[in-house]
């Protein structure tokens, strides 16, 4: 069980710049008019005062030592505590733990990409790519996401099937919402499949994912919204709209679940171009939502059935919802025409879960973080690194970390429980002087066993601060060995919590230990 103890972190004094001192002729003594002040940079007499000069003359010779520095992370970036990293890492061993259970393997990418790679890959999010520049002939930039380079990763190595789970930092030149857990840098954790299958299985599959992670992490109620490509493009087709504006428009709907239908409807006519009238009919259908009913109506549309690509969008999309059905998860799903997921490489079923409401009896407003997963069918990805344009199907997700550690870091902020920063299991410590020699053996005893082992680093430390440090960083056991203990060839073993003591014989410790230690 995690425990949060105070996010606070230490300060520290910053390194001070070289001292000035008057320049001492070979005779030892000292004429201040001739030697002081220094020579300053620049013009004699810059307006500012002369004390100012000499400081910037001292900060110009020495690198500064760090005054006037602005200490701070980038926008959009933050550093991270030793409490926020360990409930971090536990949110990643959960997810993990599922991505493993469904038969996962691991992979990574460099966080470097040719530029090319990523171009014309995200539709208008292209625009927050971090471009770098030239390095020696390259043209590089940061990746924006996991899924771009899997499918470079398998066009490049010819691979055409793998079920693949990555855990990795990517990189948007986006606007920060710091409070709803976006960042310019974080973690993503992807969940693809790779490779001929037969039809929604492997997409029901990642939709069953999800619905694991929430639920496993008890973030509260959530809902999964599920869409079509084909269903969206056969919508704008019957629509008037036209083939070469569908990504744009595609675009423009996915913004539906952050602003009214109106201003919806101005972008498509102001800005893509669309008449009053096809942005309108388009409404009729983004606005619909519902579940396999609504798929079976939709089925019996006189103009959308007659589509082939939404035909097939449909009859998927009921074949989805039955083996949904047999996971169990109906309840948390819904068909959501107004789902369209910006990017530009989605091929098929897209997906994107949200919560519904926050399980927060601290904190008077719930935190409110958008979309914690995401992800879809991408069919033609792989293909367009292909040199034959060979391609290899694919569907995956995405686990937004980010957002969900926003929500936990400010849950058990405001509980204020405390998570235990190490995995410390035992103190080794010594009640008298001079019995360091004693606390060293025995600790590299415990170490050569397994045993996470700390002890302080003085030679006599009062028995008093080392139990109490136990109880601030939540070690359980303290094995103590005096010279009473050290007679007898047994160790004094402490339940910290318990304030118990038992003496076990020297032999016999590391088994307690571990006896003591399960779960």
């Amino acid at each position: 069980m995690l425990r949060l103890g105070p996010l606070a972190a230490a300060g520290r004094l910053l390194p001070a710049g070289p001292r000035l001192e008057p320049p001492r002729p070979a005779g030892g003594r000292v004429s201040f008019l001739r030697c002081w002040p220094p020579r300053l940079p620049g013009p004699v007499g810059d307006g500012r005062p002369l004390s100012q000069q000499v400081r910037a003359a001292a900060d110009s010779a020495g690198g500064g030592g760090g005054r006037g520095l602005a200490l701070k992370t980038p926008k959009g970036t933050r550093d991270h505590p030793p409490a926020h990293v360990a409930l971090r890492d536990h949110l990643l061993a959960a997810v993990v733990a599922c991505f493993k259970r469904h038969g996962a393997a691991a992979i990574d990418t460099p966080v470097l990409e040719l530029r090319e790679t990523l171009m014309g890959k995200y539709g208008e999010d292209t625009k927050l790519i971090y471009e770098l520049q030239d390095q020696g002939g390259e043209l590089l930039a940061l990746r924006y996401d996991l899924t771009v380079p899997f499918a470079r990763y398998l066009a490049m190595n010819k691979i055409t099937n793998m079920k693949r789970y990555h855990v990795a930092k990517v990189y948007r030149r986006d606007s920060p919402a710091t409070t709803r857990g976006r960042y310019r840098e974080f973690y993503q954790c992807d969940f693809d499949i790779a490779g001929q299958c037969d039809p929604m299985i492997p997409d029901a599959e990642c939709l069953k994912i999800v619905h694991e992670i929430l639920s496993d992490l008890q973030l509260g109620d959530f809902l999964i919204k599920v869409n079509d490509r084909r269903i969206l493009n056969g919508v704008f087709a019957i629509c008037g709209v036209p083939e070469s504006k569908f990504i744009t428009t595609c675009s423009t709907v996915d913004k539906l679940d952050k602003v009214p239908w109106e201003e919806v409807k101005s972008e498509m006519v102001e800005e893509k171009g669309l008449s009053p009238e096809a942005a309108d009919y388009i409404g009729e259908y983004v606005q619909l939502h519902g579940g396999l009913d609504l798929v079976e109506r939709l089925l019996q549309d006189p103009k959308l059935s007659q589509n082939k690509l939404a035909k097939e969008g449909l009859g998927d999309m009921k074949l989805l919802f039955e083996y949904l059905t047999l996971f169990g998860i109906t309840g948390q799903i819904s068909f959501d025409l107004s789902l369209a997921r910006g990017l530009d490489y989605y091929t098929g079923v897209i997906f994107e879960a949200v919560l519904l409401q926050q399980e927060n009896d601290h904190v008077e407003e719930p935190v409110s973080v958008g979309s914690v997963a995401g992800g879809g069918r991408y069919d033609g990805l792989v293909g367009m690194f292909d040199p034959k344009g060979r391609k290899v199907p694919c569907v995956g997700v995405s686990i937004g970390i980010e957002r969900i550690f926003s929500i936990l870091e400010q849950r058990v902020k405001a509980s204020g429980e405390k998570v235990r920063t190490t995995e410390t299991q035992v103190l080794v410590a010594t009640p008298q002087k001079h019995l360091l020699a004693a606390r060293l053996k025995l600790i590299s005893e415990l170490w050569d066993a397994g045993i996470k082992a700390e002890m302080l680093y003085k030679k006599d430390p009062k028995l008093l601060k080392q139990l109490q440090y136990c109880e601030d960083t939540g070690i359980p056991l303290a094995a103590i060995v005096g010279e009473q203990e050290l007679t007898d060839g047994v160790v004094k073993l402490r339940d910290v919590a318990r304030r118990e003591e038992v003496d076990i014989p020297r032999e016999k410790l590391v088994d307690e230990i571990r006896r003591r230690l399960e779960p």
